[in-house]
């Protein structure tokens, strides 16, 4: 089926993409019903698909090289990463659950945190999670943030709630989000590593997302004590590690769901030529060509967006624009993929019998997950105008200001 544009892309990365491509198709796709089950239940099955594809040489392709990572560039991992995401349970399956927070760890982390919890993340015999959103917190204002840990005898002590919190019941190691200042945000938030066996540390319930439990849950922190050594960074360090785990993070969600948004073009454009769709004469309606054109447009836009961002990030350049735009352009990619698939399949496309509708639901999260497009689509577009204020520069575009080349 044709692909919107593919990225370019290393020949060692696209020989990977393929591998990946191959093991999704033949061995993932076909048991998606049983996946889709209660994840209690598809546990065991998906430790089965991951260590296939640890024996095949395809787990955490982007790890960090000393842990067995693949690929050094995240702009060549973004081939690998679109067919790891091209089914819902994929990415779990490769190990990719882990890669944000083994770059995090390994960047940031003390060697004791480093030495405890490294080897068994990029073994996939433990799993992490991210405590960031707050029942009482607005989650796109940091400033909002009530947990809260205070230095004391030797300690931080740690009280909140975190909610929506991904793998919420079977992390071995949860990053915390906290206020440990009363000053400037810039240096009063730190990210705190609380292994989930800390006294103090419970789970509270698991919350589902538009009627399906998928792992997330609520966590509680009282008087958990938690030592200097397990701060990531340096106290005050919170706001700008959130930032640079955003950027990466964003990156590697919005090319999973590239995959599922042309994997619902792959859906479409097959019951168009197939012999209902022959019948039916759908490729000859105007209509039906128009949402072939625009999802394709929509997934051709987003990889290109992304490429742009995955490069910057690869230099070094700051680009948070450029990642929350690919992030907002890969979230409307796959709801505009997912919703004309579905309307060309009918019925069928609301049913059990096509992958389609979880899918669907997967699409309408993304425009909440790792920052709404409202609160992105604001913040982006200030950032614009402040920049563009006083020399109207044509933002990424050569320009001459005051005789130097920008």
């Amino acid at each position: 089926m044709l692909s919107a544009q593919p990225l370019a892309a290393s020949a060692g990365s696209a020989e990977l993409a393929r591998q990946v491509r191959n093991f999704v198709d033949e061995r993932i796709i076909p048991l998606e019903a049983e996946l889709a089950a209660e994840p209690r239940q598809a546990a065991r099955r998906i430790a089965e698909l991951s260590a296939e594809a640890r024996n095949v040489g395809l787990w955490g392709s982007f790890y960090p090289q000393a842990l067995g990572g693949r690929i050094a560039s995240l702009r060549d991992y973004l081939l690998v990463a679109e067919q790891e995401g091209r089914s819902e349970y994929a990415p779990a399956i490769f190990g990719d659950d882990a890669t944000l927070d083994l770059h995090m760890l390994t960047r940031h982390a003390s060697e004791e945190v480093c030495q405890r919890f490294l080897a068994p993340l990029a073994a996939g015999t433990q799993v992490t999670s991210y405590g960031m959103s707050e029942p009482d917190s607005i989650g796109s204002i940091p400033a909002t943030m009530s947990s809260h840990a205070e230095f004391v005898d030797g300690h931080w002590l740690l009280n909140g709630r975190k909610w929506f919190i991904c793998r919420a019941e079977r992390a071995a190691l949860v990053t915390v989000i906290a206020r440990t200042g009363s000053g400037p945000l810039d240096n009063a938030l730190s990210m705190l590593l609380v292994p989930s066996d800390a006294p103090g540390f419970r789970v509270e319930r698991p919350l589902s997302i538009l009627g399906r439990f998928t792992g997330q849950g609520e966590l509680s922190f009282e008087q958990v004590r938690v030592p200097p050594s397990h701060v990531l960074g340096q106290p005050g360090q919170g706001l700008a590690l959130m930032q640079e785990r955003l950027g990466l993070g964003r990156v590697l969600r919005s090319v999973h769901w590239l995959g599922l948004a042309q994997r619902c073009f792959d859906l479409m454009c097959a019951r168009i030529h197939s012999a209902r769709g022959q019948q039916a004469r759908l490729a000859d309606k105007q209509l039906v060509r128009q949402r072939v054109f625009r999802v394709y447009q929509a997934i051709a836009s987003a990889r290109a967006l992304l490429q742009d961002a995955a490069g910057k990030y690869d230099a070094g350049v700051a680009s948070s624009v450029e990642v929350n735009i690919a992030k907002v352009a890969a979230s409307q990619a796959l709801s505009e993929a997912a919703d004309s698939a579905i309307q060309i399949m009918g019925a069928e496309g609301l049913s059990e019998l096509s992958p389609l509708s979880g899918i669907y639901r997967t699409a309408r999260t993304t425009h909440i997950l790792d920052g709404t497009d409202d609160a992105l689509t604001s913040a982006v577009g200030r950032q614009l105008l402040d920049n563009c204020s006083d020399t109207g520069l044509d933002f990424d575009r050569p320009s001459l200001v005051a005789g130097v080349v920008r």
